[in-house]
């Protein structure tokens, strides 16, 4: 899988955006905070995201999956090769992690969005 799909999907979200931080990571936002990173300048390509709890243990158990440097607090996960997840899988966490950080905007800027 390319990090195309990972784009086009997290794009296709209402009101998401995409930005270059930290020199050389590509994230998406939504209301101006990040819901995925991804370094697509990394072999394999690899990328982060926000989960909720119950999934952080479940997904830091697969292999491959591990916490986020840095973001780890606040159930944040690390996927070293995004090839390892099926594209379906991808949508939903990449779904997930868009709502939760949605839900955390301030009502204004949700409804602004959605």
């Amino acid at each position: 899988m390319a990090i195309d799909f990972l784009r086009a999907y997290a794009l296709s979200l209402p009101g998401a955006t995409e930005e270059i931080k930290w020199e050389h990571n590509l994230c998406f936002c939504v209301g101006g905070k990040i819901f995925l990173v991804t370094n697509p300048d990394s072999f394999p390509v690899s990328a982060s995201f926000k989960t909720s709890p119950e999934n952080f243990t479940e997904l830091t158990n697969r292999q491959g999956i591990s916490q986020a440097p840095y973001f780890a607090r606040n159930q944040w996960v690390q996927v070293a090769d995004i090839n390892m997840i099926q594209e379906e899988e991808w949508k939903q966490l990449i779904q997930a992690s868009y709502r939760l950080v949605l839900e955390k905007l301030p009502k204004k800027i949700r409804e602004s969005l959605v």
